[in-house]
Parts: structure tokens; C-alpha cells; sequence
């Protein structure tokens, strides 16, 4: 797990890069600089959504701070079936195949569609539709 992780001080992160908040791997979709008060630093307020499970997540911090960035990996794969709730996916490149939960968005995915896939803390989950729907 010390492998998934790297650190990267608070006032190097943008919107649209990875974070870890409470253990969770997130996108950040919102930051807020506070400026330092008389007896304070600047503050950081970022607002993020959780990659697996769509959670809305806040971290508030010193700017200074190092913070938790997940090392992410996509990956391309096609689907081989949908079976309720769940796709039983097949790496392109390794030719692995493994399951993972569908969220909402993607109910409309058909065996042979060719989906993008993220993949970290030994967790992956369907990103987006490349193809095939």
C-alpha cells in the first residue's frame, strides 16, 4: 500500500487531479485559498468526489502542508458480458479478465463496448465509455 501513495505539498494541487481524503482516492473539483490572518496561515479548502463510490469529500488545510496524492492508473479494456449490476471486463493489453460493479451511468453498456478503466488501492472502477454502446 506504501506503493500507492505519494506525497505532493497542498498548494501544488489543481482541479482535476487526485487526492486522498479519509483513505478514499477523489478527484478534486473545487479549491478555495483562504488568506493568513494575523495569527494564522493561508488555508486550503478542497472540495472532491470519491472515484469508486461518487462521495462528496472536503479537506481543509494549511497550504503548506504535504498532502496524500493515490498513484491512478487507466487502462483500456473491452466489456466480455453485463450481468445486473455488475461487468466482467478484459484488460486490453494483458488480456486479464476481472470483474467490477457498474455505476448508474453506465446501465446502458453492452458486451464488446471498449470502456476506459481506472485502477488504484486495489480498487478499479469504469471511468468512462470509449466505444461500442
Amino acid at each position: 500500500m506504501a506503493d500507492d501513495v505519494r506525497y505532493e505539498p497542498l498548494n501544488e494541487i489543481k482541479v482535476g487531479k487526485y487526492i486522498m481524503i479519509d483513505g478514499t482516492p477523489c478527484k478534486v473539483v473545487e479549491l478555495e485559498h483562504s488568506k493568513p490572518g494575523k495569527h494564522g496561515s493561508a488555508k486550503v479548502r478542497i472540495t472532491a468526489i470519491g472515484i469508486f463510490d461518487g462521495s462528496k469529500k472536503t479537506l481543509l488545510s494549511p497550504s503548506h502542508t504535504d498532502v496524500e496524492v493515490p498513484v491512478i492508473n487507466k487502462k483500456k479494456a473491452q466489456v466480455v458480458s453485463v450481468t445486473g449490476s455488475t461487468a466482467q471486463l478484459m484488460d486490453l493489453e494483458t488480456y486479464e479478465t476481472y470483474e467490477t460493479d457498474l455505476k448508474e451511468d453506465f446501465k446502458e453498456l453492452k458486451a464488446g463496448s471498449e470502456v476506459e478503466v481506472v485502477e488504484s488501492m486495489g480498487k478499479r472502477a469504469i471511468l468512462r465509455i470509449l466505444s461500442g454502446v
